[in-house]
């Protein structure tokens, strides 16, 4: 029985190491991916720097038309949804973060950037509805999942 128990313990330690190893990963940005890769859109890569650099105005046209001549990319939508958030227009945005949900209703930081959408907007409800989400999403703690609860806190802490 102590031999069972052994390999038991010795079993479940080797999963807990090989659950912890890929967790980095599930966290990764929704940008990296797994699977083959295809080749690189210019424009995809342009407004991604111009939104990494918070120039969100450069990023929107050329985010535009990747999602023009790709309709399935759901980090494209994601990523012009946000840089329209971020240039002041968050009411425009929520159209856009549902169509990268509707693509891909698992995507993290959609559920989370819609979430401080919504908050923008005052609507807390809806910015809590996707926080549900993504606790279901996350089967370890995400940082979309730690970002748009903390967001929400401090939304609720200035009395709103």
């Amino acid at each position: 029985m102590n031999r069972r128990l052994g390999a038991f313990l010795g079993a479940a330690l080797a999963g807990v190491l090989l659950i912890g190893a890929p967790a980095a990963t599930l966290a990764a940005d929704s940008r990296d991916t797994m699977g083959p890769s295809k080749p690189e859109d210019p424009n995809y890569t342009a407004g991604m720097k111009a939104v990494d650099s918070g120039n969100f105005m450069a990023a929107i046209p050329l985010l535009e038309r990747v999602v023009e001549r790709d309709g399935a990319n759901a980090d494209a939508y994601n990523s012009l949804a946000y840089a329209i958030r971020k240039s002041g227009d968050p009411a425009r945005a929520i159209s856009i973060y549902q169509k990268a949900l509707a693509i891909d209703p698992k995507h993290r930081s959609a559920h989370e950037y819609i979430g401080e959408a919504y908050l923008e907007l005052n609507d807390v409800a809806k910015a809590r509805e996707h926080l549900a989400a993504l606790d279901r999403l996350c089967f370890l703690p995400c940082s979309q999942y730690r970002d748009l609860k903390k967001a929400i806190e401090t939304y609720q802490a200035r009395g709103r």
